[in-house]
């Protein structure tokens, strides 16, 4: 992931949001990627995990390894930890039992094999620190300075534990992760169930609130809730495609966006 660690050059043409033209009383952020630069880590964990997945399986190498950013941005980004193991297998032409949660870690099924990821990630994370984008900072904090509520909206079950460890969970109104998504039997993105659920906790019509996302399907989700506004950040899923996805607009980083509220 070459985009997630890089340091932005913010544009001299800065892009307007006319925060209270468009009538929003809160935002909602996902948190790999757009809050944190985490989502590298989630990358090379993921790849260490295929990679050796598929060498055991294929050990003649008949299988190409894990692609970063293709196959992160194509099958894992953005959504729940199991769905990405399967998705990504699945595209390779395997068929893995699901198992359960309980699984262990490495385990030949899908939950056994996202477990393994799950330990993977935490070793990286463990060794290298949470390091947060500078430009999401700033505008979480202008807009909860201006009034306007905030919730971290992610897939992952280590949301909460990853913005402990930033000292981050403070600028939030709601935290809403996959381990919630897992307990109230909500589907993952590109469903938007979990971007209105936090909507609901947080009082506010889809109406009234916006989406920041850097993942395609994040930003479909957004786009199926019908939220006001939906900002892509694109780290290294393309301009193009978050467009396509339904961002009304998009911004390397945040840092870019010049926000009204006059």
């Amino acid at each position: 992931m070459s985009g997630v660690n890089d340091r932005p050059t913010c544009s001299a043409n800065p892009v307007p949001v006319d925060v209270r033209g468009l009538g929003l009383e809160a935002v909602l952020f996902d948190l790999d990627g757009v809050v944190t630069r985490t989502a590298g880590v989630h990358a090379r964990a993921w790849k260490r995990l295929f990679d050796d997945f598929l060498a055991e399986r294929a050990p003649t190498g008949r299988q190409a390894p894990f692609r970063l950013p293709e196959d992160y941005v194509d099958h894992v980004d953005g959504k729940p930890r199991y769905e990405g193991v399967q998705s990504f297998i699945r595209s390779r032409g395997i068929d893995l039992p699901f198992g359960t949660p309980a699984d262990a870690p490495g385990a030949d099924s899908i939950c056994g094999l996202g477990n393994r990821k799950n330990d993977l990630f935490m070793q990286v994370l463990d060794d290298e620190g949470v390091e947060a984008f500078e430009g999401t900072l700033a505008v979480l904090r202008a807009l909860r300075g201006h009034g306007l509520k905030t919730a971290c909206v992610s897939s992952s079950r280590n949301c909460r534990p990853v913005l402990d460890r930033a000292g981050l969970a403070g600028l939030f109104d709601v935290i809403f992760d996959g381990n919630d998504l897992y307990r109230e039997e909500l589907r993952g993105k590109p469903h938007p169930d979990s971007f209105l659920r936090a909507a609901r906790l947080l009082e506010v019509a889809p109406g009234r609130a916006a989406v920041v996302e850097d993942a395609i399907v994040g930003v479909a989700a957004g786009r199926a809730g019908d939220f006001a506004l939906v900002i892509g950040v694109d780290r290294d899923a393309g301009r193009d495609m978050l467009l396509e996805a339904g961002a009304d607009l998009v911004v390397t980083d945040l840092c870019e966006l010049d926000l009204r509220f006059g």
